[in-house]
């Protein structure tokens, strides 16, 4: 279906092209052009073809898409998810979403066009989130379209360190988080939940096994919990005396596992570097006990003797300005 709406993008932007000029820019044959004219025809959509050597194909004379009917606050939506999917990173090929959003612009009504399309010029994003490395749009779509027929898939992935397996896996859930597209599921090799990079899978091969997914099953919760579990050189435990909601907002899934205790909330996680966990902890307004690792406690030390020298530093002279 894809090729067919860019044989119609191509009749529109250049009628009189011949099958074979068609068929080289959509790189197929003259065959499969006149059979994507035909489902054309089949849509409604009168497609005209003259014979003869110098023949071609174009629409009905006088035929005009008709504009896409949306209020302000529906075009609206559409551009900005448009725009968001490229500029943090969610589109898997920059091209796809520029020519999404010509067609949109170009079947506007002109009263809707001209404003949206300042809207696109002159619209910032404060965080630009770059994928290391986009996943492949088909094999995406066939991870959306496995999850929702809860159909296993044929996985051909590689790991972070260059090891290359053959698995199946009953995708559970696709997920966007922080840069990265992951495919949440139930690994047939390993037996058990895992997670994967959607750009480090080479393949993804639909099958005819059905599968059942756990009830209540929320990827999202699984993936967080999983990457805020991710062994590092510093696994940290520290007990917080506050409430688990109000703590809960400030360090989500992410960045800790949060458990209620008798004497306020234990924070469970694994850290990089403790410098980093000292200013984490300094911007809480409730108490804490560390339980360890004890580096942590020079870690704090020296932030408390950063913070108070800066706080003890004088105001430097400024030079008195002559008139």
């Amino acid at each position: 279906m894809t090729r067919v709406l860019a044989l119609l993008e191509l009749l529109q932007t250049h009628p009189g092209l011949t099958g074979a000029l068609l068929a080289d820019r959509l790189g197929t044959d003259v065959r499969t052009v006149r059979r994507y004219a035909a489902r054309l025809r089949e849509l409604g959509i009168p497609v005209e073809s003259d014979r003869g050597r110098f023949g071609g194909y174009r629409l009905a004379r006088g035929y005009r898409m008709p504009p896409l009917m949306l209020t302000n606050e529906e075009a609206l939506v559409v551009m900005l998810g448009l725009l968001a999917g490229e500029r943090l990173g969610m589109s898997t090929t920059a091209p796809a979403g520029a020519g999404a959003l010509a067609k949109i612009e170009r079947v506007l009504p002109n009263a809707l066009r001209e404003p949206l399309a300042a809207m696109r010029d002159t619209l910032s994003f404060t965080t630009s989130t770059v994928l290391a490395q986009t996943p492949e749009a088909g094999i995406l779509l066939t991870l959306a379209q496995a999850c929702h027929s809860r159909h296993t898939v044929a996985l051909r992935y590689r790991s972070w360190h260059q090891q290359h397996t053959e698995r199946d896996v009953d995708p559970y859930g696709v997920v966007f988080h922080s840069g990265c597209w992951y495919l949440v599921g139930h690994d047939h090799l390993r037996d058990g939940l895992r997670t994967f990079r959607i750009d480090r899978i080479a393949s993804a091969t639909p099958s005819a096994a059905p599968f059942t997914a756990p009830d209540g099953f929320d990827p999202v919760t699984h993936l967080t919990a999983s990457l805020a579990r991710t062994p590092a050189p510093w696994p940290v435990e520290v007990l917080i005396e506050g409430p688990i909601d109000d703590i809960a907002r400030r360090l989500p899934p992410t960045i800790a596992t949060l458990t209620a205790a008798p004497t306020g909330v234990l924070m469970r996680a694994q850290a990089a570097r403790l410098d980093s966990v000292a200013r984490l902890l300094a911007s809480l307004e409730w108490p804490f006990t560390i339980h360890s690792p004890d580096q942590l406690r020079q870690s704090l030390k020296d932030l408390a003797q950063q913070l108070t020298a800066a706080a003890e530093r004088p105001p430097r002279d400024t030079p008195k300005q002559t008139m």
